[in-house]
């Protein structure tokens, strides 16, 4: 097994092991389609995690739209689907990685490290033949204890306060035409924060939802003036994490979060935004060939 990833043969020999399954699914354009597709099929033993309620916390005027889960209920509801403190998990969705990174990085957040996210996906696991239910499972109360750790993440203050300062480098996760600010489907305001560069969430993963080995990884980070201090952010904090695993896999290990992200940059109207600009030249250098 990779170190944070496994396939889905690797998963169902561990079937009936000490492990806890998490399905991931989530739509941003209706908050109900994850719960609806657990219900309709999930991997045996999976529980449901859903990403407005479970993986993200209270939204106010600011913190952006999808802020960090408040520790203690992020601990009681993993405790709920019976999660220790050793306990194995594994995350999976349909979205290319982005509701389990999520989970992912959440975990690690709050210091468990025993996760490894299913490559592929739920559509992995249908095409190798393996069954799905529609059982929802019981389980008995865990001991999970969620710590944070917030070296592993930044706010707005501090963002501001380092706009200019080097050697740290923002990364944008959006695509490219709301980076630019050509389009914003979701936020009220365009563009990006001033000098974070663009690496497009989706370049981590195939269409089908599997990653690229480590060197397409590492190349996605060597097209970008990736400095020692990495800050990645995306619209609200979600498809950032997929950026946040493509690293850890190249081998960068030091990268942190803006968890508020575009969504909470863009709420405080004294915040400098960089207009629409000419696609600049080190966005046509990240996309990286298919091997």
């Amino acid at each position: 097994m990779n170190q944070w990833l496994i396939s889905v043969a690797e998963l169902h020999q561990l079937e009936g092991s000490n492990i806890v399954i998490f399905d991931c699914r989530f739509s941003l354009a209706d908050h109900n389609m994850g719960k609806t597709l657990y219900q309709q099929g999930h991997i045996p033993g999976a529980r449901h995690l859903d990403m407005e309620k479970d993986l993200s916390g209270p939204k106010g005027s600011h913190g952006g739209r999808h802020p960090l889960p408040e520790t203690e209920v992020f601990s009681a509801r993993i405790r709920q689907c019976g999660v220790n403190q050793n306990t194995f998990i594994v995350a999976y969705d349909n979205n290319r990685l982005a509701g389990a990174a999520r989970l992912w990085w959440l975990l690690g957040y709050f210091g468990h490290h025993r996760v490894k996210i299913l490559d592929g996906g739920l559509s992995a696991w249908e095409a190798a033949g393996f069954s799905v239910t529609d059982d929802d499972p019981t389980s008995s109360e865990g001991d999970f204890e969620a710590r944070e750790n917030p070296s592993l993440v930044v706010d707005h203050h501090w963002v501001r306060k380092h706009l200019t300062s080097r050697p740290i480098t923002l990364i944008d996760s959006r695509e490219a035409p709301r980076y630019l600010g050509r389009e914003e489907p979701i936020d009220p305001v365009k563009g990006h924060i001033p000098g974070a560069v663009n690496a497009p969430w989706q370049q981590v993963t195939n269409e089908a939802g599997f990653t690229w080995p480590q060197e397409q990884q590492q190349k996605i980070w060597q097209a970008l003036p990736i400095a020692d201090n990495p800050v990645v952010y995306c619209g609200s904090g979600i498809t950032a994490c997929v950026n946040l695993l493509s690293l850890s896999l190249a081998g960068v290990d030091n990268a942190r979060l803006y968890a508020g992200s575009w969504s909470d940059w863009c709420s405080y109207p004294a915040n400098p935004i960089e207009p629409p600009r000419t696609e600049p030249p080190e966005l046509e250098s990240t996309q990286i060939e298919p091997p």
